[in-house]
């Protein structure tokens, strides 16, 4: 609850929230990924609270069969959108593969009948690609946590500037307070969240809303600001930016 507001439910992908953001900025409080965001700083203000950081679980890079890194090179390799945080990981690790853009509940089928050679997968299918017969080559969240040390910043929730600080502020303040009740109420809020699923069932969504619902979550802190300015700095040194936004946590 936000005082004074009235709060609509947008349910949108990842890649549509970021176009609109960028397009449209009609959302005065949206999901966006960390990539996009980049791209948003001078519209909106990142939210301390709501962020999702994987720590040591991130997007995964799948193949049909035993892969390397390097054998991508040139390869073909799906992505959920060119804004997605799981976009830019991939070009920062594999700079010379092909990202061909798929839906994201399509990548896993994709690899499958062979229309690419690789996929980065994100949601649900981090916890159904073996059952579907794919092969990890490559966990983001596995690379930052062993390599870094650090969480691997995907999404964020960020808030339109032009509300005004005072409101910026009620606004984070309210999103914390949603967060900590949906914590009290685990299973209540899991059960709610599966409605929106697709194909997890009570076990696998509590599994998967553990893996990227954390503390961090609540505050992202100085770990997650570290996190974010790692990852925008690697996106500049890759030509994926071309500078680093300044971040405004409110």
């Amino acid at each position: 609850m936000i005082e004074g507001c009235r709060v609509e439910h947008v349910l949108e992908d990842i890649q549509s929230l970021n176009r609109r953001a960028l397009e449209r900025a009609d959302l005065e409080i949206t999901a966006v990924s960390a990539h996009a965001y980049a791209f948003l700083a001078d519209r909106y203000a990142v939210l301390a609270c709501g962020a999702s950081m994987g720590m040591g679980y991130g997007p995964v890079l799948v193949a049909r069969g035993s892969r390397t890194l390097a054998s991508l090179r040139g390869a073909r390799v799906a992505i959920p959108g060119p804004l997605t945080t799981a976009a830019l990981l991939l070009r920062c690790e594999c700079p010379a593969c092909i990202p061909v853009e798929v839906m994201f509940d399509r990548i896993p089928a994709a690899v499958l009948a062979g229309e690419v050679e690789a996929g980065v997968i994100i949601h649900e299918s981090q916890l159904t690609y073996q059952a579907e017969g794919l092969t990890k080559v490559l966990d983001f969240g596995e690379l930052w946590q062993q390599r870094d040390g650090l969480p691997v910043p995907l999404g964020l929730d960020v808030v339109r500037r032009d509300l005004g600080p005072a409101l910026m502020r009620g606004v984070s303040a309210g999103f914390r307070a949603s967060i900590e009740d949906a914590m009290r109420h685990e299973e209540e809020a899991i059960r709610y969240a599966l409605r929106f699923g697709r194909g997890l069932d009570v076990p696998q969504g509590k599994r998967f809303v553990h893996m990227y619902v954390n503390e961090l979550t609540l505050d992202m802190g100085e770990t997650g600001r570290k996190a974010l300015d790692l990852l925008y700095r690697r996106a500049v040194a890759a030509g994926a930016i071309p500078q680093a936004p300044a971040l405004e946590v409110v």
